[in-house]
């Protein structure tokens, strides 16, 4: 059964000491939950990895990193490889993310080699996938979505594949004022399953967690959250208040 999965993308937001503070936060609330069937990642910038592994309760919590190199090693200055991230303790890594297409030109071929990599090392990888509004008001909306799934995860094995997790992020939803409504998220989610379904088989598709990566707030995540084919979000400005991502953990 795939799982329910809120994870916060802090993005390049706090210094060391406040994420200390913040993870610390958000780690007393949800080890008060007598039950919690919700799988919570963090997701701070890199120079927080390693205390954040170490402060977490990691029955409670686990922490990914936003990106990874698309290289293994060698001289790549200023780039983290996945092997570095997995010796900080992150279990995770955010790969795709709608910022690094748009901002640094990442290309489906780029991001499939930070998939293997990411996999290769025992990680597991948040891929996101996502259309601008641009292409949602031209109807292309369905097809962006396909190419990007295509061009970084069909050549994948299907036993690597049953370990990704996914994230729609409708970019025309996020910081424009435009609001994509839990029945949009949802059209496009089954969508996303039917995709994978086609490709990897049923049993695949229907384990795989895909999670919603609009603008979700404690106002709106219940209703997105109660979608049959949204598991989950990944969460940005939201995040990086403890009570507001409490909030959206405790929608379930």
């Amino acid at each position: 059964m795939r799982r329910k999965i809120v994870a916060g993308n802090w993005k390049m937001n706090n210094s060391l000491n406040r994420g200390i503070e913040l993870a610390t936060e958000i780690n007393k609330k949800v080890r008060k939950q007598e039950e919690n069937d919700v799988l919570v990642i963090l997701a701070p910038p890199y120079i927080h990895l390693s205390d954040l592994s170490r402060i977490v309760d990691k029955d409670a919590i686990s922490i990914a990193a936003q990106n990874c190199a698309s290289e293994p090693k060698g001289a790549y200055t200023g780039e983290i490889s996945a092997k570095m991230i997995k010796s900080t303790g992150a279990e995770y890594i955010i790969i795709g993310h709608s910022e690094r297409r748009q901002y640094f030109h990442e290309t489906g071929e780029i991001l499939k080699k930070k998939l293997v990599l990411t996999l290769e090392n025992s990680l597991t990888p948040i891929f996101c996938i996502g259309e601008q509004l641009n292409e949602r008001e031209a109807g292309n909306h369905f097809d962006i979505i396909k190419k990007q799934l295509e061009e970084a995860l069909f050549d994948l094995p299907t036993n690597w594949m049953g370990k990704v997790i996914l994230a729609y992020e409708p970019v025309w939803a996020i910081g424009t004022g435009v609001t994509a409504s839990a029945a949009q998220a949802q059209e496009m989610h089954k969508y996303i399953r039917n995709t994978i379904a086609g490709k990897f088989g049923q049993e695949v598709a229907d384990n795989i967690s895909i999670l919603y990566g609009g603008s979700c707030k404690p106002s709106n995540a219940k209703e997105l959250f109660a979608n049959d084919d949204v598991d989950g979000g990944l969460i940005g400005g939201a995040a990086l208040n403890a009570d507001d991502f409490f909030a959206i953990i405790n929608s379930f």
